[in-house]
């Protein structure tokens, strides 16, 4: 029997699903097998299928999900020491190409180009990022193909390579990231040499600081693959003469972090970083890892620029731009971990297979972290131009407990929520902007008939008032009174001049403000308002909450004609709002409810009802 591998996703999806035991168990199970290899990998994408193992022979893989030790036991001693797949916990073979298991249709749907060696890999282990090709486009940059030529590309060549792909940056904006080094490039550094007159004072940097609630890929590629952000990090530097990198990561991200650390210091023990990488004399790079402390607004480049110089993280008026005045005034290059672990493929395979990807101006693949109301949670990447309907149903399995769908946030606090009149709209950025919201960075949450949008739009503007940095008066009070009124609203105290005066503060906040977090703080607001306003006016008018979510809109009512005078809400009620006699009909008295919601789930007969 050939050698097999056992493979076990250790990402932060998987530690949370409790893979950490199944790891120690296989350690223990497998300890003394030559035949068998153990390797720890990151996350594939399928976090709503966690702990995952996986059994790779002969060039096939194998992939399971929910396993736990005894399941782990069944997997040893059935598939990897008698060849018998169990069927009960396959979800994939050959991992995401599809070709059997429940979830190959979803695997079949994407391509994976950030994600290439995302739960493939051993992140700590630069020789497996190296034997898929990692540094190859890297070593195409500087030594040319094949290597031993010599002959690198020039920086123009670099970067023309980049603009001829398609690739826009993916933090949100959509910016061309060629054009964006091209800026970089002609702005003058210092320490000038023959190769690089415009000099190599330079900075890289690739901005982690992953604020959106309910986005996770900034995180899960650090986690799985964090060689290609720094090969692209590289391949940049080399394109904009920098010789310095910087990735600012949060420090809610630990394992990311760790990761980070760990890969930087194997590329340059093996010449990928540090001075004359790849034996070039003219190129020196080298990359530092900066722990942000968690502030959202450090997302919006000139605020992360100051936190990076150990000032307070706050937005700066542009121009200058920080092409040309960014960290300690240098010319500064920004763009996100998912652009940049674009760049090593788009170099490897060229710029026309990346270009083949994509809709209209949107070329290549988006990576979405997608959450909420959906049967299956977790990363996918899918191309550009794939209608959000697909996305919602076919990837992410549709709505949880079959309900029905009611909208999907994009872009965080920073978007919008899509109704399902125009699911069918294309993944691209200008079909997205359309709608109200924006791509953001790839945080998308699905929300289903029983939620309130009203309440969505408040939890929105509750985060970013608390994140905003408080320069701006229009976003920092503002927000403020955009949040009383919604609060107000979903109270049962509003009053319809409420949404007059909801739109006015809006157009303010957005003209006044400095950033992009004041810009666009009123977008969830704005999009429920124009997609959803009959929800707004029935909290007003019929002091109602549709969705049955705001507390002092709805009340809790006892059906008498199938109560069976158990007790058993009267003894779950912690204000002793219900009263009533054994075996004989209760009733809520609505003054004292504080609408805890303990009766309803308690009734045996289910004859509570929220109106």
């Amino acid at each position: 029997m050939s050698r097999t591998t056992v493979t076990i996703g250790l990402a932060s999806c998987g530690v949370a699903g409790g893979a950490l035991p199944v790891a120690q168990e296989l350690e223990k199970l497998l300890a003394g097998r030559e035949d068998v290899e153990i390797r720890k990998v990151g996350c594939i994408g399928y976090c709503y299928m966690e702990p995952l193992v996986a059994v790779v022979r002969d060039g096939k893989t194998w992939t399971y999900g929910r396993v736990d030790v005894d399941t782990l036991h069944r997997i040893i001693d059935g598939h990897v020491d008698n060849d018998i797949v169990l069927q009960d916990h396959l979800i994939l073979t050959d991992n995401v190409e599809g070709g059997g298991g429940s979830e190959s249709a979803r695997g079949e749907k994407q391509v994976r180009i950030v994600l290439r060696n995302s739960g493939l890999i051993d992140p700590k282990n630069i020789d497996e990022y190296i034997a898929r090709d990692g540094y190859r486009g890297l070593l195409k940059a500087v030594r040319g193909v094949p290597p031993e030529s010599n002959s690198g590309m020039t920086r123009d060549a670099v970067i023309r390579e980049v603009l001829d792909s398609g690739l826009r940056g993916r933090g949100g904006a959509g910016f061309p990231t060629g054009m964006k080094w091209r800026f970089a490039r002609d702005a003058k550094g210092e320490a000038p040499n023959a190769k690089n007159p415009g000099g190599t004072d330079k900075y890289m940097v690739c901005n982690a600081d992953e604020g959106d609630p309910g986005a996770f890929m900034d995180r899960s590629v650090l986690e799985s693959d964090p060689h290609s952000v720094i090969e692209g990090m590289a391949i940049g530097a080399y394109a904009v003469g920098a010789s310095h990198g910087v990735i600012y990561c949060r420090a809610e991200y630990p394992m990311a972090i760790e990761h980070v650390n760990i890969a930087l210091a194997q590329a340059r023990e093996r010449g990928f970083l540090g001075e004359k990488i790849l034996g070039d004399e003219d190129f020196s790079f080298d990359i530092y890892v900066k722990e942000g402390a968690g502030a959202f607004v450090c997302g919006e480049e000139t605020a992360l620029i100051a936190s990076i110089e150990g000032e307070r993280g706050m937005p700066r008026p542009r121009p200058p731009f920080p092409a040309n005045s960014g960290i300690w005034k240098k010319p500064t290059n920004i763009n996100n971990v998912e652009t940049w672990a674009n760049v090593p493929w788009i170099l490897t395979h060229g710029a026309a297979a990346f270009n083949a990807y994509g809709h209209g101006r949107s070329r290549g693949t988006k990576v979405f972290a997608i959450a909420g109301r959906i049967k299956k949670g977790g990363l996918a990447e899918v191309p550009m131009g794939m209608p959000l309907r697909e996305v919602i149903y076919d990837i992410a399995g549709g709505i949880e407990n079959d309900r029905k769908f009611k909208a999907v946030q994009l872009g965080g606090p920073s978007g919008g929520c899509v109704p399902e009149s125009l699911l069918d709209t294309p993944v691209d950025y200008e079909s997205i902007n359309a709608t109200g919201a924006i791509m953001g960075s790839g945080g998308m949450v699905v929300m289903d008939e029983d939620t309130c949008v009203v309440d969505v739009a408040r939890f929105f503007l509750n985060f970013v008032q608390k994140e905003s940095c408080g320069k701006c008066p229009f976003c920092r009070i503002g927000t403020r009174r955009m949040l009383e009124i919604l609060e107000k609203i979903t109270q049962g105290q509003g009053v319809l001049e409420d949404l007059d005066n909801l739109l006015s503060l809006a157009d303010q906040i957005r003209d006044g403000s400095l950033c992009g977090l004041g810009q666009t703080a009123p977008n969830p607001v704005l999009t429920t308002l124009k997609h959803f306003r009959e929800e707004y006016v029935a909290h007003i008018v019929d002091k109602k909450c549709p969705a049955k979510v705001c507390a002092p809109l709805i009340h809790y009512v006892i059906d008498g004609t199938k109560c069976v005078g158990c007790t058993r809400c009267a003894r779950e009620c912690p204000v002793k709002a219900i009263s009533g006699e054994v075996k004989k009909p209760h009733h809520i008295d609505d003054e004292i409810c504080v609408r805890c919601g303990l009766c309803k789930k308690t009734c045996p007969v289910s004859c509570i009802s929220v109106d």
